[in-house]
């Protein structure tokens, strides 16, 4: 069962009718006591970097996060701005995000872009994966997932960054550190490529990782 938190941070609709539609069992979630008892978290999120870590701490969820994925190994996938929930904290804003990954959420820096390259990135792009990564398959590399974002993923450790798109420069696109993932597209709206994600994302553990590399 995945647990997909509801925090006031964007329409989770889409998410959870994704989910229904690929067979994946799931519910929604908005306290602390059912984020405690969770399986597998999916933080989703559109909008303002201070407003989602605001309304998570209004929520009293943050505590109940870090007890589930710090202490408990709690798989979790952040999707957009729930995905730079997960760093220390973003460019956008003044508060400190959840820590869950060492990284940053840095604008796009223009002066790397060609100057009739908008922001917000809106759009669909290639993504390109690393040769660990656990979301995506060797038959449908590379993958296409829909974008809407002006910020990106700043990874303190490069072998973190497991999904690569391009947008002016090269960002990352998605990254992985154990049972902690995020993705800066959206899967729910990525057709078949974003089915792909949820199903290997529902189906993922640490265990099954570490078997196959054995």
């Amino acid at each position: 069962m995945i647990t997909i938190i509801d925090y006031n941070a964007g329409n989770i609709g889409s998410v959870v009718n994704m989910l229904r539609y690929l067979g994946i069992p799931s519910c929604v979630a908005s306290d602390a006591r059912a984020i405690a008892e969770a399986e597998r978290l999916i933080l989703p999120g559109v909008g303002h970097f201070d407003f989602g870590m605001g309304e998570l701490i209004k929520r009293d969820l943050v505590g109940a996060l870090r007890t589930q994925v710090l202490e408990r190994g709690v798989p979790i996938l952040g999707i957009c701005l729930g995905a730079q929930l997960l760093t220390r904290g973003s460019a956008e804003g003044d508060r400190e995000g959840l820590g869950f990954l060492a990284a940053e959420t840095v604008a796009f820096d223009r002066s790397r872009m060609p100057a009739n390259l908008r922001v917000p990135h809106i759009g669909w792009a290639e993504t390109r994966a690393s040769a660990n990564c656990p979301l995506t398959s060797a038959e449908t590399a590379p993958s296409r997932f829909y974008y809407v974002h002006s910020y990106h993923l700043l990874c303190d450790d490069p072998t973190e960054a497991i999904l690569h798109a391009t947008h002016g420069y090269e960002f990352v696109a998605g990254f992985q550190k154990g049972s902690v993932f995020g993705v800066q597209f959206h899967p729910e709206k990525s057709h078949r490529y974003g089915m792909e994600v949820l199903r290997a994302y529902a189906g993922w553990s640490q265990q099954g990782r570490e078997a196959a590399s054995r």
